[in-house]
C-alpha cells in the first residue's frame, strides 16, 4: 500500500497496537502526529521514526486538551488526512458487579468512549472544510461480538462500535470515510496485564499459559490499520474484525 504524503494523527501511539501502527504507517511513507499520555516511550518512538514523526502528550478524556492538540497537530502536518484512534484502557477485569466501583467505570468510559467522541469531533472539524478524510476508531470483539472481563471495558467498546456506525452515516456525505476495527486477543501491555491479573485471582496456570500462547502480534492489526488509512480501502465500509 502507498501512504506517501498521508498526514496521520494516531492516538495511543506509545505502546501496543498504537506503537506497531505508528511504525507501520511511517514505513509506508506517512507523516505521524503521535498522541499518548506515556511521554517517555512516545518521545523515544518519535526519535526512532525520525523527522516525519512527532509526539504530543494528550489526555483524550478532556475536550480542552483534545481541541488544543488537534489544532497543533493539524498545524504541524498542514492538515489531517487520516485519524487512527487507538488510545484506550482496560480496568476492572474480573471484578464482581457488586464490587465494581463508579470511579473505575467512569475512567474507562471517559477514556475509551468519550475520548473517541472528542477526538472524532475535533478531527472532523479539520477534515470537513476540505471534503475528504479517513477516520478509524478502535472497538473490540468485547462488547461487539461477545462479553468482556470488565463491565466497563465491554460497555465502552460496544459504545465505540455504535459511535462509529453513527459517524459513518453522518460523515460519509461530507467525504469522510469512517471504519472501526475490532481486534481480538492481541499481545499488548493492556491485555497481558489483564491476563496476569486474572491468573493472580484464579491461580489457574493452565488457562494462563493457554491464553498467553494464543495472543496475536500487534503488527497484524497494524497492517489492517495501515490498509484502512490508504486509498486502497476506499470501498471498505463498517467494522473490520481481526484476530
Amino acid at each position: 500500500m502507498n501512504l506517501n504524503g498521508k498526514r496521520i494523527v494516531l492516538t495511543g501511539a506509545a505502546s501496543g497496537i498504537g506503537k506497531a501502527t505508528a511504525r507501520r504507517v511511517a514505513s509506508e511513507g506517512a507523516r505521524d502526529a503521535m498522541l499518548d499520555v506515556m511521554d517517555a516511550p512516545g518521545e523515544e518512538l518519535a526519535a526512532e521514526i525520525g523527522d516525519h514523526a512527532r509526539y504530543w502528550h494528550a489526555d483524550v478524556a478532556h475536550e480542552a486538551a483534545v481541541e488544543t492538540v488537534i489544532a497543533e497537530t493539524a498545524g504541524w502536518l498542514g492538515g489531517i488526512d487520516v485519524l487512527l484512534h487507538i488510545a484506550g484502557v482496560l480496568d476492572g477485569a474480573d471484578v464482581d458487579l457488586q464490587a465494581f466501583s463508579e470511579d473505575t467505570w467512569d475512567r474507562v468510559i471517559d477514556i475509551n468512549l468519550k475520548g473517541s467522541f472528542l477526538v472524532a469531533k475535533h478531527v472532523s472539524a479539520v477534515m470537513r472544510p476540505v471534503g475528504r478524510g479517513v477516520m478509524v476508531l478502535t472497538a473490540s470483539g468485547a462488547g461487539v461480538k461477545g462479553g468482556s472481563s470488565s463491565f466497563a471495558y465491554g460497555s465502552s467498546k460496544g459504545g465505540v462500535h455504535g459511535l462509529a456506525m453513527v459517524l459513518e452515516g453522518r460523515l460519509a456525505p461530507l467525504g469522510i470515510r469512517v471504519n472501526d476495527v475490532a481486534p481480538g486477543n492481541i499481545d499488548t501491555p493492556l491485555k497481558v496485564a489483564q491476563v496476569r491479573e486474572t491468573y493472580e485471582k484464579t491461580g489457574d496456570s493452565d488457562s494462563f499459559k493457554q491464553t498467553m500462547a494464543s495472543l496475536a502480534d500487534p503488527s497484524g492489526v497494524a497492517a489492517v490499520m495501515a490498509f484502512l488509512a490508504s486509498d486502497d480501502a476506499d470501498y471498505v465500509r463498517g467494522t473490520i474484525f481481526t484476530r
